[in-house]
């Protein structure tokens, strides 16, 4: 054992006790504590600070996407480019996002996020080429096939970061700052587009607001830079991060299907994930983009993602209740989306039966008197979204602390949202009705609830299980804790394994350890 290790490690305070419950037969995970940096390099290398700093990656990168989207076709007159570039971008994005994982366990997650960061200035200046160049669309399209490959590294790499860093209470708290300042890049998008298009006689943004979207996006590819190695991080309890393994791409190809296999209940979410993006399509394109003027879509997305912050910390700050179990925690998030679900498209069918793709025709503005109940539905779209991507991270979370398992859960979060996204996407392009995209939203997404709370009931507890290398198909409990009295003190800890067998030659026994199972083999580290 190293040094450094002994350092590091905190027994118990109880002399006499031991870390292995004999009564119920349980051994106890006991992780090294460290101590935290203070000063400058405290604050840069808090967890807190590297979550603010991966939000503003997304805040400048994605987040400006959204404000671009939220606008309706893109802000071009003609929608039906936008849904191709989204279709061929869902489309790339829900192949690659599978595979990002492995990926991020290759190249780490710090690399991971600078690469995916790059697509999404190259598509916010296809938009600007486009203005310039009418006849350049082919390039949107080209340009959003290419973001759907960064996009499914940069959300990979930011779901196992963000789930990586806080201990078990700051989840839903990290959750929430997170989302809060990503979302904060649609609002700054959409008062850029706002403050630039307030007085516009068109139906389209002009060039100044593709530029400033453009240079924010550049800053944001930078921003990785000057992130901290996750290596060296340490949460606020004094356990180290613990960072991705970089095996070979055939152990990683094994692992999507050993996450699978050793946590099956995650298939439960799969059609929450994928409805997950499908109502953007609805939203942005078939209400927005299809009733309002430039100028009320501008304000309408300005709104939109104001009340996608106010919802991310509800529902983080409902999450995090330490009064309350985790399950019934759980359980309390699903009941608030289900109630969100049902009035929001209550609501909204009552509006959507009053038009159709061939009768739409005139477009509200902000001074009109139908305007003000139509944006409040708008306002309760942006909660609903971000409470609904804010339980599905935090439900991810409750499954599993091993980031590299987690790193596959946001992959397979991340392509099936893309997947459903991709089609909804495209039907928009080719003109389904604008009722049946409303249903179809409906309907997803009442059976993504359906099918998360059986998941909830059998998997969620109350702390997440520490996962080791299910790869290897071992059995692994990092550290046991003995008596002074009985332990040899130059060699305190001991790994354990389940294994069949005669003892191996190094092998260690002492009263304090004969009431242990015999199928377990105390050896030292």
């Amino acid at each position: 054992m190293s040094h450094a290790a002994e350092k590091a490690y905190n027994p118990p305070s109880d002399d006499t006790g031991s870390a292995y419950d004999f009564q119920s037969n349980a051994v106890h995970h006991l992780e090294p504590r460290y101590e935290r940096p203070t000063g400058l390099r405290g604050l840069y290398y808090n967890p807190t600070t590297q979550v603010v700093l991966l939000g503003f990656v997304c805040f400048m990168c994605p987040g400006l996407f959204n404000a671009l989207n939220g606008l309706g076709g893109g802000g071009q007159l003609d929608p039906k480019v936008s849904a191709n570039a989204n279709s061929a971008l869902y489309s790339t994005f829900a192949f690659f996002a599978f595979f990002a994982g492995s990926v991020n366990n290759t190249i780490g997650a710090k690399n991971t996020l600078r690469l995916g960061s790059i697509g999404y200035a190259l598509y916010i200046g296809s938009y600007l080429a486009v203005n310039i160049h009418p006849n350049a669309w082919g390039f949107i399209i080209g340009a959003g096939s290419v973001l759907g490959m960064c996009a499914g590294l940069l959300w990979t790499a930011q779901g196992s970061l963000m789930l990586a860093y806080p201990i078990e209470s700051q989840k839903g708290k990290f959750i929430g700052i997170f989302w809060s300042i990503f979302n904060l890049g649609g609002v700054v998008g959409a008062a850029v587009s706002l403050g630039q298009n307030f007085h516009s006689e068109t139906d389209s943004v002009g060039n100044g607001t593709y530029i400033g979207f453009l240079v924010l996006t550049l800053i944001g590819v930078f921003i990785p830079l000057v992130m901290a190695d996750p290596n060296k991080m340490i949460r606020i309890d004094g356990t180290k991060v613990t960072t991705p393994r970089h095996p070979s791409w055939k152990t990683e190809f094994k692992g999507l299907w050993v996450a699978l296999r050793t946590d099956p209940y995650i298939i439960l979410l799969f059609p929450m994930f994928f409805a997950s993006n499908w109502f953007y399509t609805w939203q942005f394109n078939d209400y927005n983009g299809a009733l309002f003027n430039i100028r009320a879509r501008s304000l309408n997305n300005l709104l939109y993602w104001l009340a996608q912050i106010v919802g991310s910390v509800s529902i983080g700050f409902l999450l995090d209740q330490r009064s309350l179990s985790r399950r019934v925690r759980a359980f309390s998030g699903w009941v608030v989306l289900v109630i969100m679900v049902f009035a929001v498209h209550t609501w909204a069918y009552f509006y959507q039966r009053q038009y159709t793709r061939e009768t739409v025709s005139a477009k509200i503005d902000i001074y009109d008197s139908e305007y003000v109940g139509r944006v409040m539905l708008y306002i309760a779209c942006g909660l609903l979204d971000s409470m609904w991507q804010t339980c599905a991270y935090w439900l991810m979370g409750a499954m599993s602390n091993d980031p590299s398992k987690l790193a596959h859960f946001t992959g397979f979060y991340k392509s099936l949202q893309s997947a459903g996204a991709a089609g909804i996407w495209r039907a928009d392009a080719v003109g389904i009705p604008y009722m049946s995209m409303f249903i179809s939203t409906w309907a997803l997404l009442v059976a993504g609830l359906f099918f998360a709370l059986p998941m909830i009931h059998m998997r969620v507890q109350d702390t997440s299980e520490h996962e080791f290398d299910d790869v290897q198909e071992m059995q692994y409990v990092p550290l046991i804790y003995l008596s002074p009295a009985n332990r040899d003190p130059n060699h305190p800890y001991f790994t354990v394994h389940h294994q069949s067998g005669s003892l191996p030659a190094h092998a260690h026994t002492t009263t304090s350890i004969k009431s242990l199972s015999s199928s377990l083999i105390i050896n030292y580290l």
